[in-house]
């Protein structure tokens, strides 16, 4: 019977966090500490449209930082119309 080999030991380590390079994706509470809000208003944001559209990745929510970064720049503006508004 073979034996089975950890990764590690093949010489593939996992990546490890680098804490000078921040993350390009960010989650909910990431988002909400940039606006200092809560996680459930940067939802609602969101869904009002006042928030940059977020990707979802599997079933995870999260913003692109330069997105985010953009849109304060620019003062916050309203980026399209709420879902379910009327046009």
């Amino acid at each position: 019977m073979p034996e089975t080999k950890d990764a590690t030991a093949e010489g593939i380590a996992k990546p490890k966090p680098r804490p000078d390079v921040p993350p390009e994706m960010l989650d909910v509470r990431t988002v909400g500490a940039m606006l200092n809000c809560s996680p459930r208003h940067v939802y609602r944001l969101a869904d009002a449209g006042k928030l940059p559209r977020p990707l979802k990745v599997g079933a995870l929510i999260r913003w692109r930082r330069v997105d985010v970064l953009d849109w304060i720049g620019a003062g916050c503006p309203s980026v399209r119309p709420a879902r379910g508004a009327v046009r």
